[in-house]
């Protein structure tokens, strides 16, 4: 397996801006609306002989990964000599893990060790900050995520919750619902030509940012950590140092950036306090960089006009929080990124990165284990 010094933003970008991959009977398209962003590239040289996929989880995260009988096929025509291990039972999987070179799904320490042949590791989530532990980073083991795969629904979602408060829906309308009144509100807000700022240009970021400035004619602005090309549709964008200048100027915050030690509160009470009191907040990538308390003390003491969250730092959400008694406020229990063509992508990139692997290609979606995206 080679690391080569160069980003994987530079192998995408030399084909168009949107590649479609064929990936047998199903088609693969690259969602990003501009080049993916940067990270290793990782090819393994000479290919495999052979290729034996398990699908495993901790029992502690997600339930383990399911596929067909059509899907199966579908992943293991991608390369000489593929095979599928699906197992039943924990026993099994432990069983079959010292024979294998690909799992789909994540690993613990445990289950690491056992792996001596593993070589690649396909996570089934985008966020990396519950599948990367300290031995997986340290290890030879190459991690590929799901970047990209759930951003077109979650952009939708993040344009819903917007709309459902500046148009009133859920503080006028819903409830009128309920009561059978009839009450015409017309203290509403108009969004087109508004300013967006987008912490995390990953593809969270860029599918909002596309939306709100070609469905909205809004201006852009975005902050990102690593260094990327300025998309056509982003007014500015800027180095994480530059967040604080950019709050102020925005009407709608979006958080859409990972979760490491360096995002973690980032949207505090200083961010909330430094908002237009017009302002809304809609929190989409992940709780932990939400400061819950100071979110609710914005709401509730009308630093800011409304939040839609999707995400929470403790899932589900205690009833004990005290966001749920929030006005302006739209929860929708982490779900933002499911719809059915959402599998559809899932089985595009699986079976598109395991042609790559078996024929010693560059695997997309390749995580920076240090960086933890």
């Amino acid at each position: 397996m080679s690391d080569l010094a160069m980003s994987r933003r530079m192998f995408l970008s030399a084909a168009a801006v949107a590649p479609v991959f064929a990936a047998s009977t199903q088609t693969f398209a690259a969602v990003a609306p501009t080049p993916a962003v940067s990270g290793p590239i990782a090819e393994f040289l000479p290919p495999p002989d052979r290729v034996r996929i398990l699908t495993a989880v901790t029992q502690s995260v997600v339930p383990a990964p399911q596929y067909n009988a059509e899907e199966v096929k579908q992943i293991t025509s991608q390369g000489k000599n593929v095979e599928m291990i699906l197992p039943k039972t924990m026993d099994e999987m432990n069983q079959a893990l010292a024979e294998v070179d690909v799992v789909f799904g994540s690993l613990n320490a445990e289950m690491l060790s056992k792996a001596k042949n593993l070589r690649w590791l396909q996570a089934i989530e985008a966020g990396m900050d519950t599948v990367l532990f300290p031995d997986l980073v340290k290890s030879n083991v190459v991690v590929t995520n799901m970047a990209r795969m759930f951003a077109p629904a979650i952009s939708e979602t993040a344009i819903s919750m917007l709309l459902a408060l500046t148009r009133g829906l859920n503080k006028y309308y819903f409830p009128q619902f309920q009561k059978k009144t009839w009450n015409a509100e017309r203290n509403l807000v108009e969004i087109d030509g508004m300013t967006a700022g987008i912490v995390g240009m990953g593809g969270i970021g860029q599918f909002v940012a596309s939306k709100l400035h070609y469905g909205f004619n809004m201006k852009i602005l975005a902050t990102d950590a690593k260094p990327q090309p300025k998309p056509f549709f982003v007014d500015t964008l800027r180095e994480p140092g530059w967040f604080m200048e950019m709050v102020p100027q925005v009407d709608i915050l979006v958080g859409a950036a990972p979760n490491t030690p360096l995002t973690a509160n980032m949207f505090n009470e200083k961010v909330f306090r430094s908002m237009k009191k017009t302002a809304y907040f809609l929190g989409l990538s992940r709780g932990a960089l939400t400061d819950e308390t100071a979110l609710a003390q914005a709401l509730k003491e009308g630093w800011i006009a409304g939040a839609g969250i999707d995400v929470a730092k403790t899932e589900p959400l205690p009833s004990s929080s005290p966001l749920w008694d929030c006005p302006n406020l739209i929860i929708t229990c982490h779900t933002a990124g499911y719809a059915p063509q959402r599998r559809i992508r899932l089985m595009g990139l699986l079976t598109e990165n395991v042609r790559r692997y078996a024929n010693g290609l560059p695997l997309v979606n390749v995580v920076d284990k240090v960086r933890g995206y």
